[in-house]
């Protein structure tokens, strides 16, 4: 099975502390903004202080992503596919940013919902069978990424359909762990060889079959 490139590694770390740290630093730039009722894009939003800050997160995070599936070389091309489409989608949302109040943008709500349907669902599209997958691409694990992560999309969702003054608080835990997920399969694929030497049996030495 082939292995993750190093700039796959690289592509991958840099993902969830790029958008962490992009993210923070835009807060910072707004004279008003709670982080726990606020959304992340408002701080991208039109009229938002310094809102290249947050834009150009969402097209390095994207970028990264591109990169990593790109790299996921031991995945199944279907999880990959959706994991760049996904990217891509996020990468739109800055090209589409919300109108002050954080409502009016048709697109920048279309764009974001497939960007966080990519990020939830590849995981199983990348899942595959056998004893010398690493365990990230398990189908079990896979299941349960996508699991975790579609109950913290929904927890999103409904913060905003129901104002309950902590959809800020939801998508950034949600898209911590959409930003790290990626990582932990690339660092699975890193050690096959030790699921590889446990579910493996010990070869027969020659001398043991002539003599039988």
């Amino acid at each position: 099975m082939r292995g993750v490139p190093w700039w796959g590694v690289i592509s991958a770390a840099a993902a969830p502390v790029l958008l962490i740290g992009g993210w923070t630093v835009a807060a910072g730039l707004q004279p008003h903004f709670d982080p726990v009722a606020d959304t992340v894009s408002a701080l991208a939003a039109i009229g938002a202080t310094d809102r290249w800050v947050m834009n150009s997160t969402f097209l390095a995070v994207g970028l990264c992503y591109i990169v990593t599936g790109l790299a996921l070389r031991p995945a199944r091309t279907t999880g990959r596919l959706i994991l760049i489409g996904g990217a891509i989608a996020g990468m739109l949302v800055a090209a589409n940013p919300e109108h002050p109040g954080g409502f009016g943008s048709v697109p920048h709500f279309v764009w974001a919902t497939i960007g966080f349907a990519g990020l939830t669902l590849w995981p199983i599209g990348a899942a595959q069978s056998g004893p010398k997958v690493p365990w990230g691409l398990r189908p079990n694990v896979a299941a349960a990424a996508v699991a975790i992560q579609f109950a913290l999309l929904a927890w999103f969702g409904a913060e905003l359909i129901l104002a309950a003054g902590q959809v800020g608080l939801a998508e950034r835990v949600m898209g911590a762990a959409e930003a790290t997920w990626p990582l932990a399969v690339v660092l699975s694929c890193l050690l096959p060889g030790q699921y590889h030497y446990r579910e493996e049996a010990e070869p027969i030495p020659a001398h043991s079959t002539k003599a039988a």
